[in-house]
């Protein structure tokens, strides 16, 4: 079942905030999500698959893996950044496209590097991200991949009444992104319930409810949550992610289940130690409840 199980970056400690902690080296990265049966990868920040689109999928391919998609934010309820923020999400789809990835991972950024801004946008921020959103189904139509809006702590669609207004005023498909639902006030079963058939990308993360409810509250900054163990490796935190794929298996899902557990690495790790070990966790957690549910 592991073709449908991607690994993320961010697992590994690489993420696009700024001093956010040691950034393994993808090569490192590479092999150890190989060498766990994982057999695709999100893209992570720019730079951490350097070159162009054929040559990242070279590098992947040496290690058996493919390229699923990436998360791409992008401030989108601003007009006076519109164009420039529309060209880096046509830049970053065109890139996928060509490295064989079939996915947008959009995330309706407010622009603060670190996600500690809390952000309540009026109505004519609202409007202009919707319309900025029909403009990005465009592009990534024209450059043949899809498109998943990413709710997401510290964006513009954080909490839950944010992400239902998102839900009934676009079309746009949804990543359903465990953790993150469950920083927002949301129930991730209800939101697969209620989503449904747009949901084309999902990222299995679990929390720790007691630090997660002190990281939406901004008690702790997105850095000092992950350094104290918010986000943990499947099965370990608060989170029912076996209810969850049964729902979504039972809709016939058919896209990526990623694993993700944002993590801070101080310094690069014994061969063997470090976030490998929670990812291979993870993995063997979703592993067998998706198992079990082919076997029933």
């Amino acid at each position: 079942m592991n073709v449908r199980v991607g690994g993320a970056p961010v697992s590994w400690g690489i993420i696009e905030v700024p001093d956010w902690g040691y950034q393994m080296p993808s090569d490192r990265v590479l092999h150890e999500a190989a060498s766990l049966g994982l057999e695709a990868m999100e893209a992570g920040p720019e730079e951490f698959l350097l070159g162009d689109p054929a040559e990242v999928a070279e590098v992947l391919g040496e290690y058996g893996l493919s390229l699923v998609g990436g998360f791409v934010p992008a401030v989108l309820h601003e007009p006076d950044v519109r164009a420039e923020q529309l060209a880096f999400v046509e830049k970053r789809a065109a890139f996928f496209a060509a490295a064989g990835a079939d996915v947008v991972v959009l995330a309706a950024s407010t622009g603060s590097e670190d996600y500690g801004e809390v952000f309540e946008a009026d109505e004519v921020a609202w409007r202009t991200l919707f319309g900025a959103l029909h403009v990005v189904e465009e592009i990534c139509a024209r450059h043949g991949v899809r498109v998943s809006l990413h709710q997401h702590y510290g964006t513009v669609i954080e909490r839950d009444d944010q992400l239902r207004r998102f839900l009934e005023n676009s079309d746009m498909g949804l990543c359903l992104d465990t953790g993150h639902l469950a920083l927002g006030g949301s129930d991730p079963v209800e939101i697969a319930k209620l989503a449904g058939g747009r949901i084309n990308h999902v990222h299995l993360k679990d929390v720790d409810y007691e630090l997660a409810a002190r990281l939406a509250s901004r008690e702790l900054d997105f850095r000092e949550a992950a350094k104290r163990q918010a986000f943990r490796p499947l099965g370990e935190g608060d989170v029912e992610i076996g209810p969850l794929l049964d729902v979504l298996e039972g809709e016939g899902y058919s896209g990526w289940y990623v694993l993700e557990q944002d993590t801070v690495v101080e310094s690069e790790p014994e061969d063997g130690e470090g976030p490998v070990v929670d990812v291979g966790k993870s993995l063997e957690f979703v592993e067998k409840i998706l198992n079990a549910d082919v076997n029933r």
